[in-house]
């Protein structure tokens, strides 16, 4: 893998895509934790996650725009190909249609091409027990993890009160992405 792009100063570059989900607000503390271990972050948000972050404030901690739909033809690219990806938070929608090959967003689109580029990817799922429980939900995690797909283990939240963010550890998703010593 070809680590470092021009204008990351040499750094691998990471893609975090974000979802709709009750912690995506916390996406900063991902930013921190990869920028902080070298990584040059840009962020791609599904369109109704947009609603769920602070735009202007992840803007400005990455440098990047954040990404959330496509480009015209004959636009420059706004961010570097990724070395690696994190989806955190990632929900049940996103899942079971990045597992299913559905590509109607750009988030899902990097997704589905990333597998066929070799890209690295840790998932986070964040989503209550309910939907957890659907049998959708299970077989597209296996599907992911048949695809080379890190899984997070976040449990699904029964607390309604809080969905997870007490809990949600952002950072799993570098310490999935980074690769063990062999011994």
């Amino acid at each position: 893998m070809d680590l470092g792009h021009p204008g990351s100063g040499g750094r691998p570059f990471l893609y975090v895509v974000v979802c709709a989900a009750g912690v995506a607000g916390g996406v900063g503390r991902l930013v921190t934790a990869a920028q902080q271990r070298n990584w040059d972050v840009g962020v791609v948000a599904t369109p109704q996650s947009l609603d769920f972050i602070d735009r202007s404030a992840v803007e400005t901690q990455t440098g990047h725009p954040i990404r959330s739909a496509w480009r015209r033809p004959g636009d420059p690219r706004p961010l570097p190909p990724p070395d690696a990806i994190a989806v955190a938070p990632a929900t049940f929608n996103t899942i079971n249609k990045w597992a299913a090959g559905i590509s109607d967003t750009l988030a899902l689109g990097v997704l589905c091409e990333a597998y066929g580029s070799g890209v690295p990817i840790a998932v986070l799922p964040c989503l209550n027990a309910a939907q957890a429980a659907h049998p959708a939900y299970r077989e597209s995690l296996e599907r992911l993890r048949g695809m080379g797909v890190l899984i997070g283990s976040h449990e699904p939240s029964v607390q309604p009160g809080t969905g997870g963010a007490d809990v949600f550890r952002w950072e799993e998703a570098l310490e999935l992405l980074t690769p063990k010593p062999v011994s």
